[in-house]
């Protein structure tokens, strides 16, 4: 049985690897909010008076569900950190 090298631990790693991990992570943590904030902004445009004539479409409710999907994979990718996956 070989050993699993998805799962290497943090002090086995590099200078260069972590600190890629950490802007790796940032970013993903980054980007994950901007999509949940732009995703809730299209859901409660009606509600914070934007008059956006899109943001009462039914295409509209759905992309905002997608984006706010999308956002929380982000969030979620950055804080497992596996980005070093053997396949």
């Amino acid at each position: 049985m070989t050993p699993d090298n998805s799962n290497i631990q943090e002090e086995d790693k590099d200078p260069k690897t972590k600190r890629y991990l950490l802007m790796k992570s940032i970013m993903d943590f980054g980007m994950g909010i901007i999509y949940l904030g732009v995703g809730i902004v299209i859901l409660l445009a009606k509600k914070i008076h934007l008059n956006i004539e899109f943001a009462e479409s039914v295409a509209a409710k759905f992309f905002a569900a997608l984006v706010i999907l999308y956002g929380i994979f982000r969030i979620y990718r950055g804080i497992k950190k596996d980005y070093f996956i053997e396949r």
